[in-house]
């Protein structure tokens, strides 16, 4: 008996499209959530809300590498033709487990003065009960807003505010639950200390 294969209802044009809509909302608002379930559930695989992302993101022009799961970049590399690389020039790293965040925040590439947007994007899992008050503040958000995050959250934006960069430089950062719940954190959004 030959074993029942499944085959992804992830439509490459139109989910991804939809999915890169909610990304740019999630990018110019960043307090709010947005929600890519419906399109990760049609995906398989241990970690589908990544690959919802790999597939709207990835083509065969950029990189990507993986922080914390040897089957997810197996994945994402069959499914995106994307080729994989070092975390020190990867144009996306994943981040699958929160420690390996400090090497992969470290490893990032960061732009230039002269072409910030040439920066890495980290998509981190998010995992963990939203308990910690984030005061957040820069570019999309009117004064400072109170946002509730994870340890996660919490640790990878420290991390990121922790390299110093030079203005306009720095890295994005995307977090995604395995409910398939997303909200971003753009290089130039900053966690107020007080």
């Amino acid at each position: 008996m030959t074993p029942l294969i499944r085959k992804h209802t992830f439509d490459e044009v139109f989910d991804s499209q939809k999915v890169y809509r909610l990304l740019l909302t999630a990018f110019a608002n960043p307090s709010q959530m947005v929600s890519i379930r419906e399109y990760a559930d049609k995906l398989f695989g241990q970690q589908p809300e990544m690959l919802a992302l790999a597939f709207t993101l990835l083509d065969n022009e950029v990189s990507f590498a993986v922080c914390g799961c040897d089957a997810l970049s197996d994945d994402i590399a069959f499914l995106t033709l994307s080729s994989q690389d070092s975390a020190q020039n990867a144009d996306y790293i994943f981040v699958t487990d929160a420690a390996q965040l400090e090497a992969a925040v470290t490893a990032a590439k960061c732009g230039t003065l002269r072409d910030p947007h040439k920066s890495a994007t980290l998509i981190v899992k998010n995992s963990g009960n939203p308990i910690v008050p984030l005061d957040i503040s820069g570019p999309g958000i009117p004064g400072t807003v109170r946002i509730m995050g994870t340890d996660t959250v919490n640790t990878a934006i420290a991390l990121r505010d922790a390299q110093n960069y030079e203005y306009p430089q720095g890295i994005d950062l995307l977090f995604v639950s395995e409910d398939g719940n997303l909200f971003a954190v753009p290089r130039l959004v900053r966690k107020d200390v007080r």
